[in-house]
């Protein structure tokens, strides 16, 4: 593979690489602190989701000889952003992962839950991410409240670099984040040396409330908004692997990663864009290249996490929200665009919104599952009435 790897490949898989880590890491982190994670624990589950959707996608590309790339649930960290820690904690919390990685495996393997999944009306799926969205897309606007010199060079670097190149735009933002924490925070001591391996095993708990109000709502949102996305990308780009196999492989990644702190890895769609289009590789066959060199990339900044979550960990809490903020507004848009398209379901779609977005939670059960049920609820309301 190295003697034939092209540049426009080599090319392509390094900035894929470098955006689907930059662009969100900072969610991930989001998450997992606010289902209880330590900051070792958070380094350990961000490592383990690096190097796990790393591998996953070169497994997957040199198996299938096509570029199926990997990535982390964003969605889904930005769910467990949103929801309220679980009662026992990150143990709980560690618990559900394992719950909604098996119910990705068996939607791989057992065609009924893969069409079930898939029979959930699109626009109250995608209300339910935008509720949830909502908060962390917030915080850039908070960020300029709170410190208006950082947030305002944040949001600025974003919005200048995205008119120019829109992959970018996050990365930028980054840059500036980081650029403003060192020079305005005093970091701790050591910060390279934590740089490596930093595995951290959390012996899972299991609770009937975090199964309904994390694990389901996180299999619902990465299938709904990470793999099925995933593979029409691929679809559009002449690429046609069957979905059951690649379900079933990532949801074994999450197996493996859960224990570790690792929430989800799923497909990617925006990176996965980056390594499918022709722009990646003239020859079709050869594009999985693309994959693999991104795949190497994950793997690399799975081994610096622990510098990034202890620099993370000094930097103010808003200017990260920020930054998270800005990365997730796309998503923002395009789920809330397609809440609304369908006139028939935009009362539903409104509710379910509205709900998840409220941050209820009830029976110790977020937002999120509560405000599927009530967008449901109504949609077979109208329905009977009709």
């Amino acid at each position: 593979m190295i003697a034939s790897l092209s540049a426009p490949a080599l090319a392509a898989g390094l900035l894929a690489g470098f955006v689907g880590f930059a662009s969100s890491f900072a969610v991930v982190l989001q998450g997992l602190t606010a289902m209880g994670a330590s900051p070792a624990e958070a380094a350990s589950g961000l490592m383990a989701l690096s190097i796990a959707m790393g591998l996953c996608g070169i497994a997957l590309s040199l198996w299938r000889r096509m570029p199926i790339s990997i990535a982390w649930s964003t969605p889904g960290a930005a769910l467990l952003a949103s929801s309220a820690m679980p009662a026992g904690g990150f143990p709980v919390a560690v618990g559900a992962f394992l719950v909604s990685a098996g119910m990705i495996v068996l939607a791989g393997l057992w065609k009924p839950l893969g069409r079930g999944v898939a029979a959930i009306p699109g626009p109250l799926a995608s209300a339910m991410l935008a509720g949830v969205l909502l908060g962390l897309c917030l915080a850039p606007v908070r960020a300029v409240a709170q410190a208006p010199a950082a947030g305002l060079a944040i949001v600025l670097a974003w919005a200048l670099v995205g008119r120019f190149n829109r992959l970018m735009a996050v990365p930028a933002a980054v840059l500036v984040t980081v650029l403003t924490i060192a020079a305005t925070v005093e970091l701790p001591p050591g910060l390279l040396a934590a740089a490596g391996p930093v595995p951290v095993l959390v012996m899972p708990e299991f609770s009937l409330a975090a199964i309904i109000g994390i694990a389901l709502p996180l299999f619902l949102v990465t299938m709904a908004s990470q793999n099925i996305p995933g593979m029409a990308v691929l679809t559009v780009n002449g690429f046609r692997p069957a979905p059951g196999p690649l379900f079933t492989v990532t949801g074994l990644f999450t197996l493996a990663a859960a224990p570790l702190g690792g929430h989800a890895v799923n497909l990617a769609a925006i990176t996965a864009a980056l390594c499918a289009n022709p722009d990646a590789e003239p020859d079709p066959a050869r594009r999985w290249q693309a994959a693999v060199v991104a795949g190497a990339v994950y793997v690399a900044f799975g081994l610096l996490a622990g510098t990034a979550t202890a620099f993370v960990g000094a930097a103010p809490p808003i200017l990260i929200q920020a930054v998270a903020g800005l990365a997730l507004l796309g998503a923002f848009a395009g789920a809330l665009q397609a809440a609304i398209a369908v006139p028939e379901m935009r009362e539903a779609a409104v509710i379910t919104f509205l709900v998840t977005a409220s941050g209820l939670t009830a029976f110790g059960i977020s937002g999120a599952f509560w405000g599927l049920l009530a967008g449901g609820a109504m949609l077979a309301l109208h329905r009977g009435r009709g």
